[in-house]
């Protein structure tokens, strides 16, 4: 059976499909070192492919439905500059995101053998390019100002590629901070017909993404930009942004659109010393995703600081 139709029969199930959490926050809780670093967790696709695989099965045996790759930082220049390789190599690291975590997936289905539950997905994560200037960017969306549509399309290509290449069944289009990187985002995905994904902003408060373009007209632009895109929604913000997000622009949504929703923990981010967060503020998705699912949001998870617990306890709670 084809990622698509597997998707749509997954979207007919009782409840929202559970995303994971936080990958880096999990593999820095095994002991990884990435803060500062500039490839982020991608670094671990070529130096310890192994703990990324033990963190997408950490996930999984918590309850996700849907595992998103180690790849948000990655790109073959990066890789080329930073881990010394061939851009032949750097395309394979990058297709490795997707191998790895399918890995955890096979391990899951064949050891923990999940009754009554599918068999989980695998979504490739494309960060925005802001993510590579390692200056905080992508809260911003700055640099789109100076950037064309197909400038922006020329740099996201290669990562599609290796995407559609290794199989995933869909993509994750995350942390966009901008309209015009949105647009160039569902432009590029035409050229990968077989692709499906998923388009979440980063927002800067209740009513706008990071460009300041307000989140309703970046839903009417996902709303007409691609057959090929399931949903549309937020990631990497405050829990208590995502409600009045939503119903900013709960009007926009076709039938063929969900929403996607997967914020941090609601901690405040340090430059030196990464997240500062509580464990109350970790689970304030607990208390306010049902909320959200009464919005209509279908895929609900977590994004920095989440954990696998937190996830394991979303699912008992939103999962009938």
């Amino acid at each position: 059976m084809g990622s698509s139709a597997r998707l749509r029969l997954y979207m007919e199930d009782s409840g929202p499909l559970i995303l994971d959490g936080g990958l880096a926050s999990e593999l820095e809780a095994q002991g990884a070192k990435l803060q500062g670093d500039p490839l982020w967790s991608s670094r671990l696709l070529h130096t310890d492919p192994q703990a990324i695989r033990e963190a997408h099965y950490s996930f999984l045996l918590s309850g996700a439905d849907v595992i998103t790759t180690a790849t948000y930082q990655a790109s073959i220049p990066g890789f080329v500059k930073h881990l010394d390789v061939s851009p032949e190599g750097a395309r394979d690291l990058l297709m490795s995101g997707v191998r790895l975590a399918r890995d955890a997936v096979d391990r899951f289905v064949s050891v923990a053998r999940p009754s009554g539950r599918r068999r989980p997905l695998v979504a490739a994560s494309v960060g925005p390019y802001g993510a590579v200037l390692l200056d905080g960017s992508e809260y911003s969306g700055a640099y789109a100002e100076r950037m064309s549509v197909e400038d922006l399309k020329a740099w996201h290509r290669p990562q599609m590629d290796a995407a559609a290449a290794a199989g995933a069944d869909l993509v994750a289009l995350e942390t966009i901070p901008s309209i015009k990187e949105a647009a160039a985002l569902l432009e590029l995905l035409r050229e990968f017909p077989d692709l499906r994904a998923w388009l979440s902003f980063s927002c800067k408060d209740g009513r706008r993404v990071s460009d300041g373009s307000t989140f309703a007209d970046a839903v009417r632009l996902a709303a007409g930009g691609s057959a090929q895109l399931v949903a549309v929604g937020v990631n990497c913000c405050s829990p208590a942004l995502v409600e009045p997000l939503l119903d900013s622009a709960g009007s926009l949504l076709g039938p063929d659109l969900s929403w996607v929703v997967y914020p941090n923990s609601g901690g405040d981010w340090d430059s030196e010393t990464g997240w500062v967060t509580s464990e109350e503020q970790s689970s304030s998705i607990l208390t306010l995703s049902p909320t959200w699912r009464k919005q209509g949001a279908d895929l609900i998870g977590g994004c920095c600081c989440i954990a696998p617990a937190h996830i394991a306890q979303l699912r008992q709670r939103l999962k009938i």
